[in-house]
């Protein structure tokens, strides 16, 4: 594993890791979820680099080694000024490698900025993995948005955002009585992730109310009409993951792309039994070999 770093637009130092491969065929980029860094997803960068990909990814504003002491805050608007930090990126390995194609990778936090990028530096990549996500707008995310601007409003953007993690993630894990949580029905990942420095903190107001913001921006006609229909895009999920309305909302998610936006190549796959990390629960193998197919599909394609 590499690691490096580069300058924001803003001035800002982004921290980037990188998993090198002998005589790549492609590049996939990553962007992680929220309340985690890049480092989690080493297995599978590890995985996907032996099988010939170029494996990076930064660790966004507010998370991992790019803010190791404002965990869960930066200023300015965190979900804007984090998709130009995975712009940025691409363009400096797309530079590098100009004769690779170029797959981003978006979970959870990471997958709702993947369909943001797709509608503003869509031209940069050339398909599009959203993997734990969700068509996502309506009463949860306003009352979110309404909350945390009201918090911000009383000077406590930098405070920690308690009562969102409880009205989300608690109730997420409320089901679960045996050491589980939503993320995985494997109590060892589970544990994994309690233990790991880099992760289950809570986030500020001040994220959530970027986020909450942008997420209905998401659908609509003047900022998807920019999407390239022509593009595939892979969408991956668990039937028991409560971010994805437990299937309900990554069909939705399906039918936007397809029907709205007229994507003609959307696949989807969604794992039964297998909650919000397809890479951290039973279906980790699976969901790898799947998403190193999808790759390989668009690789070894002829322009």
């Amino acid at each position: 594993m590499i690691k490096g770093s580069f300058t924001a637009a803003d001035g800002k130092e982004i921290r980037y890791k990188e998993w090198t491969a002998e005589n790549p065929k492609g590049m996939i980029q990553v962007s992680h979820g929220m309340s985690e860094s890049l480092l989690r997803y080493e297995k599978f960068a590890e995985y996907m680099a032996e099988n010939g990909y170029i494996v990076f990814g930064d660790d966004h504003r507010g998370h991992g080694e790019t803010d190791p002491d404002r965990t869960g805050y930066t200023d300015g608007d965190m979900f804007t000024d984090t998709l130009s930090d995975i712009a940025a990126l691409s363009d400096i390995y797309r530079a590098k490698y100009p004769n690779l194609k170029l797959v981003l990778f978006g979970h959870s936090y990471g997958s709702f900025l993947t369909q943001a990028y797709m509608e503003k530096y869509g031209d940069r990549a050339d398909a599009f993995i959203v993997g734990g996500s969700a068509y996502m707008k309506g009463f949860q995310v306003t009352s979110g948005r309404i909350v945390a601007k009201l918090n911000c409003l009383f000077g406590k953007k930098k405070k920690k955002a308690k009562l969102i993690s409880k009205l989300s993630f608690g109730a997420y894990n409320s089901k679960y009585k045996d050491g589980t949580t939503f993320i995985s029905s494997l109590k060892e990942e589970c544990d994994l992730y309690k233990a790991c420095p880099d992760c289950n903190f809570d986030l500020s107001n001040s994220f959530y109310r970027s986020f909450f913001s942008a997420l209905p921006r998401l659908y609509k006609k003047k900022n998807y009409k920019n999407i390239d229909a022509a593009k595939p895009i892979m969408l991956i999920s668990g039937s028991d993951d409560p971010v994805g309305g437990y299937g309900k909302l990554v069909e939705k998610l399906y039918r936007f792309y397809t029907e709205k936006v007229g994507v003609k190549c959307v696949s989807k796959i969604v794992y039964h039994g297998v909650r919000h990390e397809y890479l951290n629960d039973a279906s980790r193998e699976a969901a790898r070999l799947a998403v190193l197919e999808f790759c390989d599909a668009l690789t070894e394609k002829k322009d």
